[in-house]
């Protein structure tokens, strides 16, 4: 159901019968945050349309996927409504889509530039321009996935809270986000994150606002040594501004990173959990109130 935002009415769609609020259109989206659909903090839009070129072959887009996809199998037993925040240029909710096509996706993304790839990439979802700090649903979806989001969000648990109510009672939340301070870079800064979280720190901030966590792993964890010497050597010695320099990799070391990360995932399914690693996975439970 949906949930006006100035008032907090709960209805059906379009028009608030409350006070008359309707979120305006941009570019044929709905907008429920206006004032920023084309500039905000923690991510330059003009950076969708290079992702959107780098995507389909890097091998860590590619894993990630993957976990995720897993993800959904073992902990999401509902797959009606699925919302992804932050869904750039749809390649992760194109790939849920295709997995699960009786699953209803949306997307949102903070930038209308994104919304734009992702519709042409995914013409059967709905996507929607918001903020994920004031999310206008409440008691409305199974499952609600941010990928690599929340590292961008100086206020990461309003945006928890705001998903805990956007949820069904017993929702799923599944979260990636990058980890370890310690390998902060360069890199980091002109991704614009305001952080790298430590390996239970977000864990911690589920559990305070209402979250049962029930699954939780890190992965790049066997790439974790290259990771570092690559971030702390070359990384905060990079001149050039290029947010997208550790994914330009010749075929035959992307070859090689990706059956690394395919053993990865293989041992995460047998039940390994890593503890530390570049990236944490987490799927959290909303405890009704």
């Amino acid at each position: 159901m949906n949930a006006c935002l100035p008032c907090g009415c709960p209805h059906d769609g379009g028009t608030c019968p409350q006070c008359g609020y309707a979120p305006e259109s941009i570019h044929g989206f709905p907008a429920y945050a206006p004032i920023l659909a084309g500039e905000a903090p923690g991510y330059d839009p003009a950076h969708y349309v290079e992702l959107s070129t780098l995507e389909a072959g890097n091998f860590w887009f590619k894993a990630r996927n993957a976990l995720i996809l897993d993800a959904i199998d073992d902990y999401v037993p509902a797959r009606g409504d699925f919302l992804e925040i932050g869904c750039g240029t749809g390649f992760v909710l194109g790939a849920i889509a295709r997995e699960y096509p009786g699953m209803r996706c949306q997307g949102s993304e903070i930038f209308v530039e994104g919304l734009e790839i992702a519709a042409r990439r995914l013409p059967q979802a709905g996507f929607m321009q918001m903020d994920a700090r004031h999310i206008p649903f409440v008691d409305h979806f199974d499952a609600i996935g941010a990928f690599d989001v929340l590292e961008h969000v100086t206020e990461d648990e309003e945006v928890l809270q705001q998903v805990r109510s956007a949820l069904r009672a017993d929702g799923r939340i599944l979260l990636t986000v990058p980890q370890h301070p310690w390998l902060w870079s360069v890199q980091d800064e002109y991704a614009h994150h305001v952080r790298r979280y430590q390996p239970r720190e977000l864990e911690d901030k589920l559990r305070r606002n209402g979250f049962r966590v029930i699954f939780s792993t890190s992965f790049v964890a066997l790439l974790l040594p290259a990771l570092a010497a690559s971030r702390l050597v070359k990384g905060n010695k990079a001149r050039e501004q290029d947010p997208f320099r550790e994914f330009r990799l010749p075929g035959w070391l992307n070859r090689t990173l990706g059956g690394i990360m395919a053993v990865e995932r293989f041992l995460i399914r047998m039940g390994v959990r890593f503890p530390i690693g570049g990236t944490r996975l987490i799927v959290a439970e909303k405890i009704p109130a």
